[in-house]
């Protein structure tokens, strides 16, 4: 059986000695869920909730990896290129943090991390996946697979590229979705997994935000996924399943005949609302694509309608349509307010969420939608919405803005079409 890779007794480890001290410093104070497993695995799967010390732990194992390997090649791969440097290098738990007197460089122009004995980290993005086409390493780091845009192609040539040294090993943490490739590793018995609650990690957590986490969260399947750690099975009554979207990603949408963003305001502005903020087109075949969810959390009114406008711009929208049962003209007018010549259609809720959401739910049945990729907090509440709506009795606004907007293209089918590329 082969040791673990960071372990500093390995027989074929060549450890220098400044790191000594770096590694002895983490391991008095890290928990046992946070060290690479004992025995022979290719994958170890760290699944956690929000703030339990997973992104520490990858980055720990990364940095003792390259201390006591030089010239080890190490991949870091995220969901974009900004969560790689913001997360895995330069965040509060990221490699550059924890590095202390043994910092490696971080070279943005080339997208790497070079540490004094030769040993480089490379980054790359799941939007990506054909970057990790050529390049080879010693090890890997994924971080958030669950949120990766397009994540068996990525996790694919990620393998292929695990070529160097006798024992090539991956770490994968994340926020456990049951999505099909992270459901295939965690049962894979190659695979070694552990979990991590965000409750293990209270020490550096603080309180308030705990209980505030367990009054509203406590015992929902939420709460069960995003702070207990746990890969929950898809809702049985939800109008859509993980498998049915994973059939319908694109890589590379045609050109679009149409395109709205559709907008759900928040019913009150605190650090908790969510404005719904989906983008979505139609092909040349009349089928809708989802372009993108630009949700935004915390946002003040003129927060969520500048991210709309953004959105608009960003993808050469044809329209707006915003929902007022909540805001009535005020809507309308903090959209115009960032742009006047915005055009916006206004709608208005007159029938329940599941009612609404049911004739679109058809449509993807119907295989006439496809989505651009993976959201991961959208299709959250899609595979968890049923006829009691969202299991922790939130409010789906990700999900209503994608209701309004394949309502409008598809099933309303108003506006004047234009064709362009995107």
């Amino acid at each position: 059986m082969r040791g673990s890779p960071d372990t500093p007794s390995s027989s074929n480890e060549r450890l220098v000695p400044h790191s000594l001290h770096q590694l002895r410093g983490w391991h008095f104070t890290c928990r046992t869920a946070q060290t690479p497993p004992p025995g022979d695995w290719r994958v170890w799967l760290l699944m956690g909730g929000r703030g339990s010390g997973k992104t520490r732990a990858g980055a720990e194992w990364v940095h003792a990896l390259a201390l006591a390997r030089p010239e080890s090649r190490i991949a870091l791969v995220a969901e974009t290129l900004g969560d790689a440097r913001e997360v895995m290098i330069d965040g509060v738990s990221g490699i550059c943090r924890i590095a202390r007197r043994f910092r490696p460089d971080f070279e943005a122009s080339r997208r790497r991390l070079v540490w004094p004995n030769g040993s480089i980290g490379q980054i790359f993005s799941s939007e990506d996946p054909e970057s990790l086409r050529g390049p080879q390493f010693h090890f890997g780091w994924c971080d958030e697979l669950g949120k990766w845009k397009h994540a068996q192609e990525t996790w694919d040539m990620l393998q292929f590229g695990l070529r160097l040294g006798d024992d090539p090993r991956v770490l994968v943490t994340t926020t456990p979705r049951p999505v099909p490739l992270l459901r295939g590793l965690a049962g894979d018995p190659a695979t070694a997994v552990r979990r991590i609650a965000t409750a293990d990690n209270a020490k550096n957590l603080s309180p308030g935000f705990l209980s505030a986490m367990a009054d509203r969260y406590g015992g929902t399947r939420l709460g069960r996924q995003e702070l207990d750690g746990e890969l929950i099975a898809d809702r049985e009554d939800a109008l859509w399943t993980r498998a049915r979207l994973e059939a319908i990603r694109l890589r590379q949408p045609g050109p679009l005949s149409r395109i709205v963003v559709a907008v759900d305001p928040p019913a009150t502005a605190s650090a908790a609302s969510v404005c719904g903020i989906v983008v979505a087109g139609l092909d040349g075949s009349g089928r809708a694509v989802v372009l993108a969810d630009g949700s935004v959390t915390g946002a003040s009114p003129a927060g969520w309608a500048g991210a709309v406008v953004r959105a608009f711009r960003r993808f050469d929208a044809d329209r707006v349509v915003a929902e007022v049962n909540q805001g009535g003209d005020m809507v309308t007018a903090m959209l115009k307010s960032v742009d006047a010549n915005l055009p916006v259609s206004t709608v208005r809720a007159t029938r329940g969420k599941f009612l609404r959401a049911e004739p679109v739910a058809a449509l993807y049945e119907q295989g006439r939608v496809a989505h651009a990729g993976a959201f991961a907090e959208l299709e959250d509440q899609m595979c968890d919405f049923g006829p009691d709506g969202l299991s922790a009795g939130r409010s789906p606004d990700r999900l209503d803005a994608l209701v309004w907007a394949l309502t409008a293209l598809v099933i309303d089918r108003q506006g004047e079409p234009r064709v362009r590329g995107i």
